[in-house]
């Protein structure tokens, strides 16, 4: 290939490992962004790039595409091509919490409209790509600056149960998006179409078609100086050239491409077995810096999910298998610190999905009804399988499958005892 890189097979392979960690984030990130924008055949679209296709209903076993689904928050999605102009971000006064976070390609959070960062009032923000970094027009309340041209928002909403979706549905509707010239009511730009690739399913992770995606993908990511050495080794493989071809390397080239991959892939697996929560895994560009191996094990573990300081998650998997009642006792004054709500959700396993019962209950927390405290303000939680004869038991009851299962523990708005460690989750115990 005539370059240092190309000529040692043992640097490609290096290189190869390096961008996959770094590269893979965007290419899960189109393995969605292809059903819900793109593809208009498929079940998941939400209605091509700058609409918002909202979710009011919450999670149900019914529910079987997302993993650990959030039962809490029902989402909001949205893509935005920003390459022709900024798009315009607007959300409704509301006390419900509410957030809607812009991620970039790579995931990185670009920036929080919601509860936490903007407050409760209504709102006008300008979502701006690479290429568009003057200031907004009188009229908005700050600007979201992207560093790529294609962008998502995956936006959460707090609701009450299936009694609370006319309200949550209320919410929803006053989230509104359009292109900055309509705003304006001037005419509006247009960048040429592209020729989307079409998602080819999971595989592709393991062959050099990973690269070929990556490559197109690039298109829309301007080079960063923290990602500029590696950009450069892939420029002299061909990668982010807008028209990678695989089969033109030698042989000995897409060996080492290949062998790279396999390398990076089990590096991800065994980071993702010992990740730390979304302390480390999710956050801004400024958060992340070039810790590519962090943001993938989120983007593996945990796709779109929100740094520490706007959701903390905890946990635990079922002991004895899951078929022991257990119960889990907050002391007074323990409760999760949680400037919003907190919430446990109960999933089986191994697939964490939520489980059919008779109340249909799949969580509970500070905002469930009727929950039964210590006369000294504490709280005890039963987490098993056949619903508890007393009416208190009862009342404080979170179903759980008959066999394994994970409880989930989300805290919003997490106080600085959660994010600091000086809170800690109580651990279930027998009955």
């Amino acid at each position: 290939m005539g370059n240092p890189v190309g000529a040692d097979p043992e640097a490609v392979r290096r290189t190869a490992a390096r961008a996959w960690i770094w590269g893979y984030p965007m290419v899960e990130n189109y393995r969605t962004i292809y059903p819900q924008a793109i593809d208009d055949a498929d079940p998941r679209y939400v209605g091509g790039f700058g609409v918002f296709r909202h979710y009011p209903q919450p999670f149900t076993p019914d529910n079987t595409d997302v993993v650990t689904p959030n039962n809490d928050t029902p989402y909001s999605w949205a893509w935005l091509d920003l390459r022709a102009e900024p798009w315009v971000l607007e959300k409704p006064a509301t006390d419900r919490y509410h957030v809607l976070p812009v991620h970039d390609l790579d995931t990185a959070y670009v920036g929080f409209v919601g509860s936490r960062t903007t407050g409760d009032g209504a709102g006008r923000y300008l979502v701006a790509g690479p290429g568009h970094r003057a200031n907004p027009p009188e009229g908005f309340d700050g600007v979201l600056r992207a560093d790529t041209n294609l962008v998502g928002i995956l936006g959460r909403t707090f609701s009450a149960g299936p009694q609370d979706v006319p309200e949550v549905e209320r919410v929803q509707a006053g989230y509104l998006l359009k292109p900055l010239s309509e705003h304006l009511g001037t005419p509006r730009p247009v960048a040429a179409e592209p020729v989307w690739p079409v998602w080819r399913g999971e595989e592709v992770l393991g062959t050099l078609e990973f690269f070929s995606l990556l490559d197109f993908l690039l298109g829309f990511f301007p080079a960063l100086p923290a990602d500029a050495e590696l950009r450069g080794r892939l420029t002299e493989l061909g990668v982010g050239s807008g028209d990678f071809e695989p089969a033109a390397l030698p042989a000995e080239v897409r060996a080492a491409l290949l062998a790279g991959i396999a390398d990076a892939r089990e590096e991800l697996v065994a980071a993702a077995g010992g990740a730390a929560t979304g302390t480390a895994l999710f956050g801004t560009r400024e958060q992340l810096g070039t810790r590519y191996l962090d943001r993938a094990c989120g983007a593996l573990t945990g796709l779109y999910g929100l740094p520490a300081e706007e959701a903390w998650y905890g946990g635990w998997e079922s002991a004895a298998g899951g078929r022991e009642p257990a119960v889990l006792h907050f002391a007074a004054g323990q409760l999760p610190p949680a400037r919003f709500f907190w919430s446990a959700t109960a999933y089986r396993l191994p697939e964490r999905l939520l489980v059919p019962n008779g109340i249909d209950r799949y969580s509970i927390g500070d905002r469930t009804p009727g929950l039964v405290h210590g006369e000294d303000g504490s709280l005890t939680l039963y987490l098993q399988h056949r619903p508890p004869t007393d009416p208190d038991e009862l009342a404080n009851w979170l179903p759980v499958p008959e066999g394994p299962y994970f409880v989930a523990v989300r805290a919003y708005g997490p106080e600085p005892a959660l994010l600091d460690g000086s809170w800690r989750l109580p651990t279930p115990t027998p009955r």
